[in-house]
């Protein structure tokens, strides 16, 4: 019984290999029939293809695409029209001027990511320095990585103490109570002492440094910032050709709480000393009053 079965087998896998063979035989002649009837080529009545006759000047079928076959073309080699790339570099003088920034060893990740948007976006035409300020002083890793992503020198400073601290005239059993008030309160940075002495130092310390003093332009930037669209002309000097001092390139909203004294003593700072008052101010856009209360206007400066 299994010997039948194994014949039955063999006998249908034969059929089933005549059967495809005929298949793939038929297929090519139907095929062969193709290209000889596309090359000018008829067939008699026992098959077999013999050539058409044709008229003078006409050529066979299959050289010529029919009147719905449309005829693409390979396509060629980008045109060169002559125009070369713009240089790496952009021409012209440069500015007195760098960017600045006040970070940590623990922060220079972060501020490559800025490095890079900056410098791909803008620097890398301009080639401007850097200079990196720290309460402490920067490690070697810090150095190496941030070098090597500014296309300018690269300075690295230390803050004094005197700049990074409190002034001798604050009470810090007041200042310690406040901060904690602001905390339970959830305000942010209501109990930070490092914000405080960042706050502090870049309202009016930064630039004493002895490596900021060799410049007369600044750009700060900080870690995690982003530009979004290339910056194709020099900044700095469009500023001086404008006669601008200072720029900003984000506006907010200011937390109110964290400044609840903030616009009275600068109302009671105007008042006493009215000649420090610029004739071409700013107080339309901090004030929809006239300077009497403040609009929370928040600006965040960049050069």
């Amino acid at each position: 019984m299994a010997g039948t079965q194994r014949v039955i087998r063999y006998v249908f896998l034969a059929f089933c290999a005549i059967l495809i063979l005929l298949f793939f035989t038929s297929s090519t002649g139907v095929s062969q029939r193709a290209a000889d009837a596309a090359r000018g080529w008829t067939f008699d009545n026992n098959g077999n293809a013999v050539p058409v006759k044709l008229e003078p000047g006409q050529k066979p079928k299959g050289d010529q695409p029919d009147e719905d076959q449309q005829v693409v073309q390979k396509p060629g080699k980008t045109p060169n029209n002559g125009t070369p790339l713009p240089p790496p570099v952009a021409a012209g003088d440069r500015m007195n001027a760098t960017f600045v920034t006040l970070a940590r060893n623990s922060d220079l990740w972060e501020i490559a990511k800025s490095i890079r948007h900056v410098e791909d976006r803008f620097n890398r035409k301009f080639n401007y320095d850097w200079v990196f300020l720290n309460d402490d002083d920067f490690n070697d890793e810090f150095k190496k990585v941030t070098s090597a992503l500014v296309s300018g020198t690269t300075k690295y400073g230390r803050i004094p103490k005197e700049h990074w601290s409190f002034p001798d005239f604050i009470d810090q059993n007041k200042a310690a109570d406040v901060r904690k008030q602001m905390a339970e309160a959830k305000i942010i940075y209501g109990d930070s002492i490092s914000y405080r002495h960042m706050c502090r130092y870049e309202s009016g310390f930064f630039f004493r440094h002895p490596l900021m003093l060799d410049y007369e332009w600044y750009w700060r930037v900080e870690p995690s910032i982003e530009l979004f669209c290339d910056i194709n002309y020099d900044t700095f000097k469009w500023m001086a050709d404008h006669k601008k001092k200072y720029s900003f390139v984000l506006s907010l909203y200011e937390y109110v709480e964290t400044i609840p004294t903030l616009w009275d003593a600068v109302k009671n700072f105007t008042t006493a000393h009215p000649e420090h008052i610029a004739k071409d101010n700013s107080m339309k856009w901090l004030s929809d009053d006239d300077g009497k209360t403040y609009n929370h206007c928040h600006f965040v400066r960049i050069h």
